[in-house]
């Protein structure tokens, strides 16, 4: 019975000690920001310290120093397929994102390590790659580390690390994107069937890319002729006959397209179609 009743004791201990524990905010939280660049998915896994009134870089993180890129776990950089990152191939899948912060410039660090708390396991035998970057100073502080992507292309875009008043950047570009659209084009194309949003994707993508517009011409009309109430598919046709040389085609296209906008009210494709027909007009 004695035994029972101790066992019991201990049992609730247990459970009044776990129950107890406190749930607090941590110092340097988890923070992770993604983006679809290209094709590929790119995101960037990180804790994020504070500033709190310290000097950052050449204070807390010293020059010319390796830094994990946060706090805690080294940063992870995971990418969905092959990117370029600043020139420098890098395969589909997990990595270490370290730095050397510099006064004037910083290297990055692409590492095959990943599970890698802090830099007392780095091993510069397991970099993918490094680079150099600018370090520029910025007028509007960043009380957190934060990572951002911006300037999205068509196949690529810039990533940010802003802290304190500095900031890096370096591109990111999905170098098989043509190829990919191109293989789904031609898959899709064979036998796209009475679907005007397939004939108006490829036709897109065409005239984007500047590929076969004889081709392209081709595909928005169909677009066009299977479904002509869409003003935004009508507009892209009078692009394609105007950049084929076809100017009295593309202007009946785009003022059918400013109409088509003002029932919808969508006045910014009134303007767009108001400009494209001076456009045209000009050289008709």
């Amino acid at each position: 019975m004695k035994r029972s009743i101790y066992l019991m004791v201990i049992a609730l201990l247990i459970v009044w000690q776990v129950e107890a524990q406190i749930n607090t905010p941590q110092p340097s939280p988890l923070g992770e920001v993604s983006q679809t660049v290209g094709l590929a998915e790119v995101s960037i896994e990180y804790s994020r310290p504070g500033v709190k009134g310290r000097k950052i870089f050449g204070g807390l993180e010293a020059y010319d120093k390796l830094w994990r890129t946060g706090a805690n776990m080294a940063t992870k950089l995971t990418v969905s397929d092959e990117v370029m990152i600043e020139g420098n191939a890098l395969p589909e899948g997990e990595y270490a994102l370290f730095s050397i912060p510099g006064e004037e410039e910083w290297t990055m660090i692409v590492n095959k390590n990943v599970n890698q708390g802090g830099t007392g396991n780095y091993d510069e035998g397991e970099d993918m790659f490094r680079f150099t970057v600018p370090a520029k100073k910025i007028d509007m502080p960043f009380e957190t580390l934060t990572f951002m992507f911006s300037d999205l292309t068509n196949t690529g875009a810039k990533l940010h690390l802003v802290w304190e008043n500095t900031m890096v950047s370096f591109g990111i570009e999905d170098p098989n994107v043509d190829k990919n659209v191109m293989a789904q084009i031609e898959e899709q194309m064979a036998d796209p069937g009475d679907d005007p949003n397939m004939y108006y994707a490829a036709a897109n993508y065409y005239f984007n890319a500047d590929k076969d517009m004889e081709q392209a011409q081709e595909w928005i009309d169909k677009a066009v002729e299977l479904n002509s109430d869409r003003y935004w598919v009508v507009h892209l046709q009078a692009k394609i006959h105007e950049k084929n040389g076809s100017y009295e085609s593309a202007m009946a296209a785009a003022k059918k397209s400013k109409e088509l906008a003002e029932e919808n009210g969508n006045q910014a494709y009134v303007k767009m179609n108001d400009e494209l027909m001076a456009t045209i007009s000009d050289q008709m």
